[in-house]
Formats: structure tokens, C-alpha cells, sequence
């Protein structure tokens, strides 16, 4: 296990055992966005990456039709801080203990967020420029809670101008950060929901995902930022084959 992957591992394994099990499995096997270690091949690559080929509920999709329900609204209890890292697929910063996430009677501890380029989720056929993934692991039972953020183009974002301005330029690289994240969330947090997976190997079904409807505007230099570094770190969509439920 080369530098980056001991410190992806040792960052889960601090913040959330199940997600520290999975970053270890998915390390035994190299992936990457194109070629041969690709979307296409992830399932291919390692028996632990079943899911990723033969799943049934795999993420993200593309959000062109959903239900409308009485979904429970979300009330992110964050605190700043952390630590953010280049771990060779992303930039993501594991958070300090005590950030909540509740859903109605679901309560959810968040782990880390991450960002994509661009974004996973799609709506209507349209990607995003970037979408930011806050991971919070269920405290009743092994299940996760992902809320995925759309970013577009736009005025300055404070939180996140702070965050690509520190950016760890190579693959290992480790930064303290005093952000806070709800800095990240747009005013409106009405949303969509679906029962998916990790869009990264192993594709594990795991996961209750809450897409906000309105996406949050970051400055474009700052987005660039980003992309220096990762210019496409998106995995395609996946057929959507099940309710998506609208929250208003």
C-alpha cells in the first residue's frame, strides 16, 4: 500500500470503520476513470466489485422523472473543521466527530464530503459542472446517507473558495481546514430521493441518497481549481429503474 492509499485508509478507519472496510477492499484493485481500470471494467477488476457490473440499484442516475411525496425535511447539524486530502480520485475532507444529519426519524453522522467533476447525478439529461457528496453513515444499522449537492458557475461561495485555495496539488497531499460545510448547501433544501449505491468501486447497494433540487454557485475560478487537478473524475449513469421521490 503506497503513501496514499495508507492515508485513505488510516482517514476512514479514524472517522467510520464500515467506510475505512470499503476503501481497503477497493484499494486491493487500482480503478480510475478511463481505460482499462474505467467505469466499464470496475466489476471486472476485483470479485468485491460485483455490484458494479451486476448491480440492480447502481448510482448515480439521471434524475428525469420522480414522484412527488411527503418526504421528511433534512436538518444538517454540521460542525467545521477537518482534514482534507488528495486521495488520487478526488479532494475530500474527513470531518471531526459530532455532525449530524436527520431525516424525520433517520438520524445520519457525517464522515466526509468529497467533490466531482462533473457532476454524477444528471437532471433531465443535464450534468452540472461539479457536485459535492456529503457521506454520512447511518448510526442505527451499517447503511449510508449520501447528499449530493449540484454546484454551478456563479458568484463566490466562501466555504469553497477557502477549500480550492488550499487544495493539496499531488496525490497524498493533507491540509487542515476550518471550513464548515453547511457553507457548501444552497438556501433550499428540498430534494430528491432514491435508494442507490457508491458511485466508486465497490458499487456497494448501500446507500439512501438525498439529491438537493437547487444547486449552490461557486466562483468558476474556483471550480477550475479543481478541475487542474481533476478534470473529470464522474462516473456515467446508470438506468435510473426505480422510484426517485420529490420532496415537494
Amino acid at each position: 500500500m503506497d503513501r496514499r492509499n495508507f492515508v485513505r485508509g488510516m482517514m476512514a478507519a479514524a472517522v467510520c470503520p464500515v467506510c475505512a472496510r470499503m476503501a481497503l477492499a477497493a484499494e486491493g484493485a487500482p480503478w480510475s476513470y478511463a481505460g482499462e481500470t474505467g467505469p466499464e471494467h470496475w466489476g471486472a477488476l476485483a470479485d468485491e466489485n460485483a455490484a458494479c457490473s451486476v448491480g440492480a440499484r447502481q448510482s448515480p442516475v439521471d434524475i428525469a422523472e420522480a414522484i412527488r411525496a411527503e418526504l421528511p425535511p433534512l436538518r444538517p447539524d454540521w460542525k467545521p473543521g477537518g482534514t482534507m486530502v488528495n486521495n488520487g480520485h478526488t479532494i475530500q475532507v474527513a470531518v471531526p466527530a459530532g455532525s449530524t444529519l436527520a431525516r424525520g426519524d433517520r438520524l445520519y453522522t457525517l464522515v466526509q464530503f468529497h467533490f466531482h467533476a462533473p457532476s454524477e447525478h444528471l437532471v433531465a439529461g443535464r450534468p452540472a459542472a461539479m457536485e459535492v457528496h456529503f457521506v454520512h453513515r447511518a448510526v442505527e444499522g451499517s447503511g449510508l446517507g449520501v447528499l449530493g449537492v449540484l454546484m454551478e458557475p456563479g458568484d463566490a461561495n466562501p466555504a469553497f473558495a477557502r477549500l480550492a485555495a488550499a487544495f493539496p496539488g499531488e496525490p497524498g497531499g493533507m491540509a487542515a481546514t476550518d471550513v464548515d460545510p453547511a457553507g457548501l448547501l444552497p438556501p433550499s433544501l428540498a430534494y430528491w430521493s432514491y435508494e442507490g449505491s457508491l458511485t466508486t468501486p465497490p458499487c456497494s447497494e448501500i446507500v439512501d441518497w438525498m439529491v438537493a433540487m437547487q444547486p449552490v454557485a461557486v466562483d468558476a475560478a474556483d471550480i477550475a481549481r479543481f478541475t487542474a487537478l481533476y478534470p473529470m473524475n464522474a462516473r456515467p449513469v446508470l438506468p435510473a429503474n426505480r422510484p426517485i421521490l420529490a420532496s415537494e
